[in-house]
């Protein structure tokens, strides 16, 4: 397969790596948290979050919905829905969140680290772009940087995704909190798929970047014949 080629079909590969992060940064269904259910025939609460905002979704469980040993839910499940944004960058607040001392360090730490995701997605964005207009040895130079520049941007999709998890567990293990049962949804998926996409596809653009191989065991990589990016 022609180099070209190649870089083609990374770039499509960022672009959908990126379209999942930004969703997930976007979006508040990272996790869903459901309460015990008492009774059935009455509401009960169940949330669902992402890193800026609650929702809190009244549900009326019966017989028909209810699974034993599950919590309140589905979220799908009809039901009026409140949702308020996290007062991360508020100081002097001690917000009350899930009826208990929110874990709001957490939140803080994976919004702060996919804002810098975005951030190097953007960089990695421009160095594409650079590649794409430029001519001769620029073009391959780029995408050096861009390879590393999306790498990156991976990796704090990963340490989000981690800090997100830790901040579920810890709220479950609370011995204040009223959840009992939780679960990943879609969101947290679209974050685990631009970790995947963009690490993975980045570390390729900067191997594909590299100078050619030598193609005799006497030659070195500099006397190599540059490969270029028609």
């Amino acid at each position: 397969m022609h180099k070209r080629t190649k870089i083609k079909i990374a770039i499509f590969v960022l672009v959908v790596g990126m379209a999942c992060m930004f969703t997930a940064v976007v979006t508040d269904h990272w996790a869903v948290l459901s309460p015990q259910v008492h009774k059935l025939n009455e509401t009960c609460e169940a949330a669902h979050f992402g890193l800026w905002r609650l929702c809190k979704k009244h549900i009326y469980m019966t017989p028909e919905n209810y699974v034993e040993g599950h919590g309140c839910g589905p979220i799908s499940l009809p039901g009026d829905e409140n949702c308020t944004y996290f007062r991360h960058f508020t100081p002097g607040q001690d917000t009350e969140i899930f009826e208990y001392k929110t874990q709001k360090e957490y939140n803080i730490s994976a919004a702060a680290i996919s804002i810098f995701s975005l951030g190097f997605m953007i960089l990695g964005s421009l160095c594409l772009l650079g590649s794409c207009t430029g001519k001769g040895k620029g073009r391959d130079y780029l995408l050096k940087p861009a390879g590393m520049f999306f790498a990156f941007a991976g990796l704090c999709s990963f340490i989000s995704l981690e800090v997100m998890r830790q901040s579920v567990k810890r709220m479950i293990e609370s011995e204040d909190t009223i959840w009992i049962d939780y679960y990943y949804s879609w969101s947290f998926a679209c974050a685990c798929t631009s970790f995947v996409l963009l690490f993975l596809t980045g570390i390729a653009l900067l191997i594909l970047s590299m100078p050619q191989m030598p193609r005799n065991p006497w030659e070195t990589c500099m006397d190599a014949e540059p490969e270029q990016a028609e």
